[in-house]
């Protein structure tokens, strides 16, 4: 998310992930969220990749927990040196007030993915005291979860719709585990653009999309060889495979 969300407004973007994000009505490349891995590896090269790709988005991880964790340093320096027309969001987890305005200081950003235990109300808090679109994570395992969407989708400038993690596990997302895609068969009415996300991988984005009707799809772990090692093969290979289904 550079300033080039501006030249390319949010709300006209076509509907995605955190991820490889796909238009699959047009079969033109949608948007797309990837994950930036820490400090030991070439950041740059995969924003390149990732936009060659289609990606939109790129994400940056500002959770200790995470391998993808990254420093303020090393996010300020990726997110400058992002292709124009690649998005920048910062992803956090039940990150506090001083916790956003360090990161936000620091790093030029386009958009705040809210990937924790936010409530609704603060999401529409963190919408008005920062300024930027917010991406609300949402976790699903069964039909009881659904519901959870609709009221952040009140709240929310767009939505993920993730598998939620295990109990007890360490980190929210990014732990390449899928959920029942068939929960989601004929429920994409929500109005804001939705991505899909959860163990996606370039064997199984297709399936996922037909069965979902996603139109925007997100990878992270499903595009790393190792973890927090993105692939610029996989990469590609992902971004293919959206690409070839149509909704």
């Amino acid at each position: 998310m550079v300033d080039a969300m501006h030249a390319r407004p949010f709300h006209g973007l076509p509907d995605e992930v955190t991820g490889i994000s796909i238009d699959t009505r047009t079969l033109q490349p949608g948007d797309a969220f990837f994950a930036i891995k820490g400090e030991n590896m070439d950041g740059h090269k995969f924003t390149t990749a990732a936009a060659a790709a289609g990606a939109h988005y790129a994400g940056f991880v500002f959770f200790a927990k995470s391998p993808r964790n990254l420093s303020l340093e090393a996010a300020r320096a990726l997110a400058v040196e992002a292709p124009v027309g690649l998005a920048k969001v910062a992803l956090t987890v039940n990150a506090t007030d001083a916790e956003l305005e360090a990161i936000m200081e620091q790093v030029p950003l386009d958009m705040l993915q809210l990937h924790g235990t936010e409530s609704p109300e603060r999401v529409q808090d963190v919408k008005v005291r920062f300024g930027l679109p917010v991406m609300k994570a949402v976790g699903v395992a069964d039909a009881s979860d659904l519901a959870a969407i609709d009221l952040y989708e009140d709240v929310a400038d767009q939505l993920l719709i993730d598998a939620k993690p295990p109990k007890g596990a360490d980190l929210p997302g990014g732990n390449g585990l899928a959920f029942d895609w068939r929960l989601l068969a004929g429920r994409n009415y929500w109005q804001r653009p939705w991505m899909l996300a959860g163990g996606l991988t370039p064997e199984n984005v297709a399936e996922a999309v037909r069965m979902t009707g996603a139109r925007q799809v997100d990878v992270s772990s499903g595009v790393e060889a190792a973890p927090g090692q993105k692939d610029a093969a996989l990469i590609a290979r992902f971004s293919a495979a959206a690409q070839s289904v149509a909704v």
